[in-house]
């Protein structure tokens, strides 16, 4: 069995829409939770955290009432960060944790994504079981109304999670006299980010939290970081830090105005590690998407840079099962095991101005790493029944391509695990090579996508 509901990140789709309906939603619950209850007699536990789309509203309580029904008791905690959620499945030992969020894409989608027990989101395998146990129907397995499960609100999982997030800085050091912009992105982490720089002695400019439904990722967040550049400048801040709609990447503006990616992150915080002994693996885990410098770099200090296929669950497998304790992608997802099971935007923006405050360089020195080789990235949306990726045209097209680049550079073409968009992007030494390589991909994948 393939798994046809969950991509690279849990189930995603258009609110209210299939497969993000509250039917759906309740089914999900019932078979998610039939499969993390076993057979003794001990209540079972969820955490269910969202981020703050108005459909949070109509898919929460469908989850709820099918984890209840199933017999499992539920802890709900409101707006949190995807990682507190995972954090929290930990620290309350709970079967299982769900974070209602659809990460970097707007208000109208939405999506549900889990976690087992571990903290750790859920293997391929067991997302195949939930599905195959999902066409089972919302009302197989059933508890008895004597136990049916109960639901409470964690009134401080906020609180818990600041201090979980102050913990990775290191002890003794302060952010005083550093200016912060933080854009929340109007999601989940509008609350407890600007709290946390605070709580260290930061002068925060708090962005994007102001949260009404309708505005997560609107114009604002780490993929749109064009006005925390503009308010870096004019504040005269020290740096900008940019979360997306769950909190779960992170992508950096220095004090000039300039967005620094998720691989310089890696580079800075990389160094910085191997130099107090902190890096474990001898290397970075990183994606196919990864910079080309982020790699010649890691190498002239000696460490090598492993790539996964594109998604941060494959990057953390890769780390889990091989020792290394630093991975992450160029989109910003950072995952430092250290301190956490999965992509943490917060825990990455202590690290990195951990090594700010230590070293006392300004942000547009410590922050440019390495020279990063030419790339292109460009996206192509298309529609739902249709798949350009599967003709004839596009495949030989990408095989003409990758001849003509040879040894020179890469090409990367994979469907979106998020959104319909067909992701097109190429990197090498030559930076017109690398654009004409790109554009004749997307031309082909476009005359696929429009029939």
């Amino acid at each position: 069995m393939t798994r046809k509901l969950f991509g690279t990140d849990g189930i995603r789709g258009r609110s209210n829409t299939e497969p993000m309906t509250a039917m759906t939603a309740l089914t999900a619950a019932v078979a998610a939770g039939r499969h993390f209850s076993t057979a003794d007699k001990r209540r079972h536990l969820v955490v269910i955290g969202k981020d703050t789309r108005l459909s949070g509203y109509m898919l929460e309580p469908a989850l709820v009432a099918g984890f209840t029904s199933v017999g499992m008791d539920v802890v709900t905690v409101g707006p949190l960060p995807t990682p507190a959620i995972a954090m929290l499945t930990r620290s309350l030992r709970a079967d299982l944790g769900v974070m209602i969020s659809a990460s970097h894409n707007p208000y109208d989608d939405n999506g549900i994504k889990l976690f087992g027990p571990d903290g750790f989101k859920l293997s391929d395998e067991v997302e195949e079981e939930i599905e195959r146990r999902m066409g089972e129907g919302p009302t197989a397995g059933l508890s008895p109304p004597e136990r049916l499960g109960r639901v409470q609100r964690l009134e401080d999982a906020r609180g818990r999670y600041i201090e979980f997030v102050k913990a990775s800085f290191p002890r003794g050091r302060r952010l005083d006299g550093i200016k912060v912009a933080i854009d929340c992105a109007n999601g989940a982490a509008y609350k407890v980010a600007p709290t946390v720089l605070y709580e260290l002695g930061a002068t925060v400019i708090p962005i994007g939290v102001n949260p009404d439904g309708y505005n997560i990722n609107r114009n604002c967040g780490a993929v749109h970081p064009e006005n925390l550049q503009s308010q870096v400048v004019s504040h005269n801040a020290h740096i900008g830090l940019a979360l997306d709609g769950d909190a779960d990447r992170l992508i950096v503006v220095d004090e000039k105005g300039q967005v620094i990616d998720g691989d310089q992150i890696l580079a800075l915080i990389a160094g910085s590690w191997a130099k107090g002994g902190q890096l474990r693996g001898g290397g970075v885990v990183a994606t196919l998407m990864s910079n080309f410098g982020l790699e010649r770099h890691l190498k002239g200090l000696g460490l090598d840079l492993v790539r996964t296929k594109v998604g941060d669950r494959y990057v953390v497998e890769h780390m889990r099962s091989n020792g290394h304790n630093l991975g992450g992608e160029q989109s910003g997802h950072l995952v430092m095991t250290d301190y956490a099971t999965t992509g943490d935007g917060l825990v990455a923006a202590l690290q990195v101005l951990s090594v700010l405050t230590q070293d006392g360089k300004k942000a547009s020195e410590a922050l440019r790493v390495f020279a990063p080789a030419p790339q292109v990235l460009k996206n192509v949306r298309f529609s739902g029944s249709v798949k350009p990726l599967d003709t004839d045209t596009v495949k030989a097209t990408i095989k003409t391509v990758e001849a003509k680049l040879g040894a020179r550079g890469r090409l990367v073409v994979r469907k979106s695990g998020t959104e319909p968009l067909i992701r097109v992007m190429a990197q090498g030494e030559d930076e017109d090579e690398v654009k004409a390589a790109v554009a004749e991909v997307v031309a082909a994948v476009e005359r696929a996508a429009a029939g």
